[in-house]
């Protein structure tokens, strides 16, 4: 079964807030993967763990429905409130249980998400909802992230550099066993699926203020974890990560902005 986090009303607004979504060139990549197969207009598409839905959002355009599923009540009910688009839904259900029809999905996909699943049932589940020739797609980022400002860009990534190596310290047991394997490649070598392709390194470049990337680093996992044990711990993280990357920068204020590079993988692949 899933793993249940990212829960209480707090998180899911941080995670509304400051967590980053693939990029335009991103999600044409998948839609040309699935426009290769399938003919437009595509029909239906599902997105599994989608929390407070910014890839729902961002796919429900190029479909005549888009469906995201999560475990969390809170996360489902901060991406309702943020999306208006009539053919956009959500449901809340387990990825392993997923309640739609057999052959009935043109696209399943996970955006960061799949890590938390027991994979192999969600694979079965995935595969039994998707149409002949239907997609499947599941992208991952690291947070292990850089940043660049002028020419200070090294030593803020130093920075950055160390408080990833502090969060690792804090990772989700679960995350600990999987990620020796990394599930994304392990999925692409074992899908018995005759079309797949597997990217990496596909970067993703936007300009955030200083603030809203050390919001983004309180709405990992790790972060979650360190504030649940120790508060004080966690809100001086936050505060000294902040006040070392603006004396680097020559600023004062957590306004100023910079540029936030992330790297996704993806796999895509066409059920036969």
């Amino acid at each position: 079964m899933s793993v249940r986090l990212f829960e209480g009303k707090e998180h899911a607004l941080s995670y509304w807030k400051y967590r980053t979504s693939p990029s335009e060139e991103i999600i044409k990549k998948l839609l040309n993967f699935l426009g290769k197969h399938r003919s437009r207009p595509f029909e239906l598409v599902v997105d599994v763990g989608c929390g407070s839905g910014q890839g729902t959002v961002l796919l429900g355009p190029h479909f005549s429905k888009a469906v995201g599923t999560d475990v969390s009540p809170a996360q489902l009910e901060m991406a309702r409130q943020h999306s208006s688009a009539e053919n956009i839904t959500y449901r809340e259900c387990p990825a392993e249980k997923l309640p739609f029809e057999n052959a009935t999905v043109d696209l399943v996909t996970s955006i960061a998400a799949f890590h938390w699943f027991d994979q192999p049932r969600f694979l079965k589940e995935a595969d039994r909802i998707l149409r002949p020739q239907g997609c499947l797609s599941l992208l991952n980022y690291s947070m292990d992230m850089e940043l660049s400002y002028k020419g200070c860009s090294d030593a803020l990534n130093q920075i950055c550099k160390e408080v990833y190596d502090t969060l690792m310290q804090y990772r989700n047991p679960h995350l600990v066993a999987v990620d020796a394997s990394d599930p994304y490649k392990k999925a692409y070598d074992t899908l018995e699926y005759p079309d797949k392709e597997w990217h990496e390194n596909l970067w993703v470049r936007k300009t955030v203020p200083v603030s809203n990337y050390i919001g983004m680093v309180e709405s990992f996992s790790p972060y979650q974890a360190i504030l649940r044990e120790d508060p004080e711990k966690a809100r001086r993280l936050s505060k000294d990560t902040a006040e070392r990357l603006l004396k680097v920068m020559g600023v004062t204020s957590p306004d100023t902005e910079v540029v936030l590079s992330i790297k996704y993988s993806c796999l895509l692949a066409r059920k036969p």
